[in-house]
């Protein structure tokens, strides 16, 4: 067992964890951070995306112990103190970009890391950067134009297919 410190969601956090222990195990099990999903175990879905150093993982693909001494933010971190959903969160619920919400976590992740890097994407930007994130349930219109939303774009230039 090795000792991991991290600065999770702006606060350190420490655990032990075995050499194979998973970012996502990590999280989820020793932190007690389970918003972060295990969707398949193999990098397919995008249920996991979390930010490590500010870029966008896959936690089911990186050890913990990669992440010893990173800044980690989880989709916990993302709502302010209070609890008031942030500019993502609040236009997937808006626009209805949910639906089971098993997804959800690692859509809003990733609709961070995008925005981040790319503040008024096209919906064309937008479908090629979820490429990596699996729905089952919206046929991802509606998560379109959630992300659109939140960058402050009109949706209703997005036709419905």
């Amino acid at each position: 067992m090795t000792k991991i410190t991290m600065t999770v969601n702006g606060k350190t956090r420490s655990g032990d964890a075995e050499g194979r222990t998973l970012l996502v195990q990590f999280l989820r099990d020793t932190l007690g951070l389970t918003g972060t999903h295990v969707g398949c175990d193999t990098s397919q879905c995008g249920a996991c995306v979390v930010h490590v150093n500010g870029k966008a993982v896959k936690s089911c693909t990186m050890l913990a112990a990669e992440a010893d001494g990173a800044d980690v933010s989880t989709i916990e971190g993302q709502a302010a103190p209070d609890g008031t959903l942030n500019a993502i969160q609040q236009a997937f619920q808006d626009h209805h970009g949910l639906q089971c919400g098993f997804c959800t976590p690692g859509m809003v992740m990733s609709a961070a890391a995008l925005l981040k890097d790319n503040p008024k994407p096209t919906e064309t930007e937008i479908r090629h950067y979820l490429e990596g994130n699996i729905c089952r349930c919206t046929g991802y219109h509606n998560i379109v134009k959630a992300i659109m939303a939140a960058s402050g774009q009109d949706v209703g230039a997005i036709a419905a297919e």
